[in-house]
């Protein structure tokens, strides 16, 4: 995010060298409030603005500035200054930006900075895209089960300085296994001489490396935690997910399964709007759509082969975008519930015969009130329209209603279906909840429709 209002105040105090003004934003604003402003600067000024700012100071708001911005000050910077800002940053931010930036600025950089970030660098870079280890930090507190309540507390103060959260402290044996934690309360409550084995909770909540992150961010979530430890496969502590991160995650990945609703393709990622072009943004949409616009040539094929029945009753066409509508709604509300109960983990592609089960009931219901609706609207405010000899507006209104009713189980039958046999399949169910959805079931609705109207009407 941009704030214009203080760019051209900043630009005269760089250009001007006001170093007190300066420092005195840096060391008076927030971190975020003050990397909003330095967005509205290009690379070369957000720098020299903040050449200004103490090292911690200057890290923290630019680890807060998009990451898009942060590469193009790093490009303008020297291998020497550009290795000092990262060895400054937090340890998960760092490997974000690293991997955003080309691989001859990373050959360049690594020499330069001191061989433990360079292996932190190296280790957290190396972690697959959407796992729980692309995501978390080293900068976390261990201690060791024999040392006692103070000289545990005394530790903390000293790693304080360069540990992200020192709230909760990990209690590790020799190999870094973790055997339980501590919180910073209980340190302070217990007695000086207490040992901390005595007092750690051995029943520690944590994920696997190569979990996926969504999974760890619901577990903070789930359980109320202010972070969340990272084990490897051999039970070994190897970093941490903060809550802050967590809440990352999930905007995140709720703006994927959004977008994805809508079948909108790409990289899903937040606040992109603006900066991806009208080109990108049509790549995104276009695959899909013209997709399900070919699929939904089906359903002009249905109507037209049934185009003499609906010269012979024009009053059925007056009727087909309402079922063509209500189908399209009962199926997404369905589609959204199931999709959403997936993601929060509250059911499982294994539930899927409760899961229609459920949702049949609700149909029925549901067809039951808006068939009775739609005969009474046939009933009742069609008189006037022209029908051939021998056929009464009742026999109409039982057709267009029980065919609306069918319409809406069948509807939402299929919006809880797609989803729970996609996720089944191993792929993600919200790429199917919406578009492709209503292009189903426009197809279905439309031959139930008129296969239902020949019945009543027998023809």
């Amino acid at each position: 995010m941009q704030n214009p209002l203080l760019a051209p105040e900043l630009r005269e105090f760089i250009k001007d060298g006001k170093t007190v003004e300066l420092r005195s934003l840096f060391e008076s604003g927030h971190p975020v409030v003050v990397a909003e402003f330095l967005s509205a600067l290009s690379p070369e000024e957000a720098w020299k603005a903040l050449q200004h700012a103490d090292p911690v100071q200057r890290a923290e708001i630019f680890s807060n500035l998009e990451q898009d911005l942060q590469a193009e000050i790093l490009a303008t910077l020297d291998r020497n200054e550009a290795a000092r800002l990262l060895s400054d940053m937090p340890p998960d931010d760092r490997a974000d930006l690293f991997k955003s930036i080309p691989e001859d600025k990373q050959e360049e950089i690594l020499p330069a900075m001191a061989q433990a970030e360079r292996e932190d660098i190296r280790r957290l870079s190396a972690y697959e895209e959407g796992t729980a280890g692309a995501v978390m930090t080293s900068d976390y507190a261990t201690l060791t089960p024999d040392l006692t309540a103070a000289q545990a507390i005394e530790q903390l103060r000293r790693e304080a300085p360069n540990t992200e959260t020192i709230y909760y402290a990990y209690v590790v044996d020799p190999k870094r296994r973790l055997l339980g934690f501590v919180s910073l309360k209980d340190l302070i409550l217990a007695r000086p001489n207490q040992k901390v084995k005595d007092i750690m909770h051995p029943e520690v909540i944590s994920v696997r490396v190569d979990e996926d992150q969504e999974t760890a961010a619901r577990k903070i979530q789930k359980y109320d935690l202010l972070a969340l430890p990272v084990i490897n496969g051999g039970d070994a502590l190897v970093g941490i997910i903060t809550h802050d991160d967590a809440i990352d995650i999930i905007t995140q990945e709720q703006t994927e399964d959004m977008e994805k609703l809508m079948a909108i393709g790409g990289a899903h990622e937040v606040s992109t709007y603006m900066k991806t072009s009208a080109w990108g943004h049509f790549r995104n949409r276009c695959g899909w759509i013209v997709i399900l616009a070919m699929i939904g040539l089906i359903s002009g094929a249905i109507v037209q082969r049934y185009e003499a029945l609906i010269l012979q009753f024009a009053i059925l066409a007056t009727f087909m975008p309402m079922l063509a509508d209500t189908g399209g709604n009962t199926g997404s509300q369905s589609a959204t519930l199931v999709v959403r109960a997936l993601a929060m983990g509250e059911i499982r592609p294994a539930d899927i015969f409760k899961v229609l089960r459920k949702e049949f009931g609700v149909a029925v219901l549901l067809a039951l009130v808006l068939g009775v609706l739609t005969f009474g609207r046939v009933i009742f405010f069609g008189h006037g329209e022209a029908l051939p000899p021998g056929y009464q507006l009742a026999q109409i209104g039982w057709a267009v209603g029980i065919a609306l009713g069918i319409q809406v189980i069948t509807s939402t039958i299929i919006g809880a279906l797609l989803p729970m046999v996609t996720a089944k399949l191993g792929y993600d169910p919200a790429v199917v909840a919406s578009p492709a959805l209503t292009t189903v079931v426009d197809i279905t609705g439309l031959l139930i429709y008129f296969s239902t109207a020949k019945v009543f009407l027998g023809i």
